[in-house]
């Protein structure tokens, strides 16, 4: 795994028979670093993230935010080296990108620390953002059963997931269920943004008929990325917050909520039963 994730040695508390049984072992840590995020020589902004696919996470970031609208649109990527650690290494956790535009607009340059949990900032309502909305959502009506089986096939891919149980992950699906990108990271936002940017990189957005499966809750943020991308529906483990409801509503986003194997919650959109 890498830098992925990390040993540490911590002592397990069990109740046994009444009685408390310290155990100490060796665990496995989800990996968090700080990620700067420099666009034609100004600094955007510093994200909490697990390390690993990070071009497509800044090129995702870049995509959300406005700052690009396709792959091309970005000139060069590269680790800043003169970021180093405490023995002359490379830390990898700077970037620097260079934009076709070759400056970045004035509403952007902020140089603001934001975390793993954090989405995207700044867009004040509903109205905002669909004005900023790149493409047309291509309704779907996929069937209950289908829906239902993404988050165990989403599961099977969380390598780091089933080491640490401390991370989240994305997935971009077809409407036959079959997974074209997965990606894990400490923040749901951030492996959010690895998917999408996997997919701009590859010349696969907008994301008509395409599914964004997380194996989290839908939060606003979420389901403004998914917009953003073209994305058809979202489908998420956990629940779905009101401003990401209007959103999707708003939008005709298909989005689930505490989607699991025999049960989900449909908030927006069509859903084909098996009964149907």
């Amino acid at each position: 795994m890498g830098r992925i994730t990390r040993s540490a040695r911590v002592t397990r508390i069990v109740r046994d028979d009444g009685r408390l049984a310290p155990d100490t072992r060796a665990d496995a840590l989800a990996v968090e670093e700080p990620l700067e995020i420099r666009v034609d020589g100004q600094s955007l902004t510093t994200t909490m993230r697990t390390p690993g696919h990070d071009f497509e996470l800044v090129t995702g970031l870049l995509h959300a935010e406005g700052l690009i609208a396709e792959a091309s649109d970005i000139l060069t990527m590269r680790y800043c080296a003169g970021s180093v650690g405490p023995y002359g290494e490379n830390t990898y956790n700077v970037i620097d990108v260079t934009t076709r535009a070759g400056h970045m607009p004035i509403e952007f340059i902020r140089n603001v620390t934001t975390t793993s949990a954090c989405g995207i900032c700044g867009t004040a309502s509903i109205e905002q953002l669909m004005k900023r909305q790149r493409y047309e959502i291509s309704p779907v009506r996929p069937s209950a059963s289908l829906l239902m089986s993404l988050p165990a096939v989403l599961q099977q891919d969380q390598h780091a997931f089933r080491r640490t149980g401390g991370i989240h992950a994305a997935g971009a699906f077809t409407l036959t269920g079959e997974p074209l990108v997965v990606r894990e990271d400490v923040g749901r936002h951030n492996a959010a943004d690895k998917v999408i940017g996997a997919l701009l990189q590859e010349d696969k957005l907008p994301a008509r008929e395409l599914l964004l499966v997380m194996s989290s809750r839908a939060s606003f943020e979420l389901v403004q990325k998914a917009i953003l991308a073209g994305f058809s529906g979202l489908v998420a483990v956990s629940a779905a917050t009101s401003l990401a409801v209007d959103l999707a509503k708003e939008s005709g986003l298909l989005l689930t909520g505490f989607t699991r194997e025999n049960r989900m919650n449909v908030y927006s959109g069509e859903v084909e039963t098996d009964e149907a």
